[in-house]
């Protein structure tokens, strides 16, 4: 729907530190959904996660799971904090994630006897156990992918580069 022609364009924001970047030559809407790079990064992310989604529940994972399992297999026990840092978790989210795993009898949280401030999280022998199984997930997943490897590592590369770019924000 067009802009009806009585109601003003909103004024610049001159108190922001941030002004508006030039838009390209030819983009005629630079509001477009489809001209958004967070939305191509949000809608590849969904699919891709309900890519993922019979994959995981036949190992009776859910992906935020799955993602914190890779991590500790690399190189389990981790601090909370640690994990948290390379799963770019809040405590807010990784501790209610956390605590289902250690239901389902994934991980085992214990103080660090070196620093009794800081909580361990640890592997028990069924995730290791699974870890077996999971391994066919990222062949499997691959194969989902309907352009060649060599793209998706460069997609994939790319991706690492723009969030290193972006930082912590």
């Amino acid at each position: 729907m067009a802009k009806p022609a009585n109601v003003p364009s909103p004024a610049p924001d001159t108190e922001s530190p941030a002004q508006p970047v030039a838009v390209p030559l030819g983009v005629d809407n630079p509001l477009a959904l489809d001209r958004q790079l967070c939305f191509a990064l949000y809608q590849a992310t969904n699919r891709i996660t309900r890519a993922y989604r019979p994959l995981l529940d036949a190992l009776g994972l859910t992906y935020p799971q799955y993602l914190a399992l890779m991590v500790l297999w690399e190189g389990a026990p981790l601090t909370v904090g640690d994990l948290g840092s390379r799963l770019d978790l809040d405590s807010g989210t990784l501790t209610p994630l956390l605590k289902r795993m250690e239901a389902a009898g994934l991980v085992a949280r214990r103080r660090d006897p070196a620093d009794e401030r800081r909580v361990l999280v640890d592997l028990t022998p069924a995730a290791w156990a699974l870890r077996d199984k999971a391994l066919a997930v990222p062949g499997a997943m691959l194969c989902r992918f309907p352009v060649p490897l060599d793209e998706v590592a460069d997609l994939r590369d790319r991706l690492h580069q723009l969030a290193a770019a972006l930082g912590e924000g």
